[in-house]
């Protein structure tokens, strides 16, 4: 780290001893690659997004998690209202209307939607979506499922709404609530959690993680600035888990120097010590935090709460900040040397950022305002979006990889080296408003007009 300060390269000191990070460029893109992506424009087919939930089901049976409370006869129409329903739900669509714009009973698509539409299957049927795009062959070139991320998108609220909070820069006068997603490195998104917009994300980073049900097994994450905190950094790395967040303002970060070692540092803002007798004498209290979350006897986010709760600050707490100071200290020079390391964690953010594009854009339902107060309804609404982000990128994985093998097939030179740079979550092809008809209405009175409901 001396060495690289000293070379003044893209990690540098200026005159005044103030720590400067050349902000990395944009990788030129290759020829090959934007005709690669020209050709999977040109040839993914377009599709209804019904047709597509319709599509990946016969491919995955994901529809077959989706179970009910009760062992009752469902009607012939049940497969239509368990799609409405979801459909609904991840589209913020009122029920009423999508009875209405599809010709089905409000009734029966409300007792569907409250019996079949609940966290614990929306939960079951995201985790069959994921394990089976995790095994398609083109999954592998975009990440091998070990790295994730996370990140808040907030959405408004209409009406009184009890964990709704007020945000201008980003509610205006009105209010509204976060969902956090955690997207893997090959896309899919395996957890997504409600909660207020008040509330730090590195509250609920590890939440998902830990309850992962799928096949991905998560040994790194990364998150912007806003989703760490010391404690963030402790917990990590007693679970055997690699942090590595894309830190803001990395001059102004505190590290902190091994108390009574005579060690050379580098040239940086070391404004702590830290202290290992004071860890090592309370090391197994730390074990003891660790085994509790592994275990699932407390989720990380209630073990933080409470902690930040506390009137005066709990010893546990002055514990994991005082090892996750020293944890963060060692990532942040890692970051530092290493400029690779700093590409793939603004890579996978970026995966992040490309699906909070499509769950805006499939969220189109209600003026964009969640109207559902309950916490538990918020929750399935979040449930609701997860999965038919996942159809997106199910469907999108598999015909992409047609696309390659028709594109090979036609004479094209390809370059497997190209395929980590398509993305399939895109949605331009897809059809989310369905199709309007103008037909000559021939019902009219003899007055021209509508007959009246009985």
């Amino acid at each position: 780290m001396i060495q690289i300060l000293a070379d003044g390269g893209d990690i540098r000191l200026d005159d005044d001893g103030e720590l400067l990070v050349t902000p990395l460029k944009a990788d030129e893109v290759p020829e090959s690659v934007k005709a690669l992506r020209a050709a999977v424009d040109r040839l993914l087919p377009r599709v209804e997004l019904t047709d597509l939930l319709v599509e990946v089901d016969n491919w995955t049976g994901f529809s077959n998690e989706l179970t009910g409370l009760e062992n009752e006869a469902r009607s012939k129409d049940h497969q239509t209202l368990l799609y409405a329903a979801l459909l609904a739900g991840a589209c913020n669509i009122p029920l009423a209307e999508m009875a209405q714009s599809a010709g089905l009973d409000y009734q029966a698509l409300w007792w569907v939607s409250t019996n079949y539409i609940r966290e614990e299957t929306l939960k079951r049927a995201t985790v069959r979506l994921v394990n089976y795009q995790h095994e398609l062959w083109l999954s592998s070139y975009w990440g091998s499922g070990t790295l994730s991320s996370s990140d808040g998108q907030r959405f408004p609220v209409s009406g009184k709404i009890r964990n709704a909070q007020s945000i201008p820069r980003y509610y205006g006068y009105g209010k509204g609530y976060t969902l956090i997603t955690h997207t893997s490195d090959q896309y899919a998104q395996y957890g997504s959690k409600s909660v207020p917009s008040t509330v730090r994300d590195a509250t609920y980073v590890l939440d998902e993680i830990l309850g992962n049900e799928t096949d991905l097994e998560i040994v790194e994450h990364t998150t912007d600035t806003g989703g760490y905190t010391d404690i963030i950094f402790a917990l990590f790395n007693l679970l055997w888990l690699l942090f590595s967040p894309r830190l803001r303002d990395l001059s102004n970060q505190s590290l902190c120097r091994i108390k009574g070692m005579d060690l050379k540092y580098p040239s940086l803002k070391f404004t702590s010590n830290f202290r290992p007798e004071y860890v090592r004498a309370r090391w197994d209290d730390l074990l003891r935090v660790a085994a509790t979350l592994k275990s699932g006897w407390v989720t990380s986010s209630l073990l933080i709460s409470k902690l930040q709760g506390y009137p005066r600050q709990h010893h546990l707490t002055t514990l994991l900040q005082e090892y996750g100071k020293l944890v963060k200290t060692t990532f942040i020079l890692r970051y530092l040397q290493s400029q690779p390391l700093r590409r793939r964690i603004h890579a996978q953010l970026n995966k992040g950022e490309q699906l909070h594009a499509l769950r805006a854009w499939l969220w189109f339902g209600g003026d964009g305002h969640l109207r559902r107060k309950q916490e538990d309804a918020q929750q399935e609404t979040a449930g609701c979006l997860n999965v038919l982000t996942n159809l997106v990128v199910v469907w999108n994985t598999i015909y992409t990889q047609e696309v390659l093998k028709k594109h090979q097939a036609d004479g094209n030179t390809v370059d497997e080296n190209d395929f980590e740079h398509l993305s399939p979550a895109r949605f331009a092809h897809i059809n989310r408003l369905g199709r309007y008809t103008f037909q000559k209405v021939e019902k009219f009175e003899d007055n021209g007009l509508r007959p009246l409901r009985s």
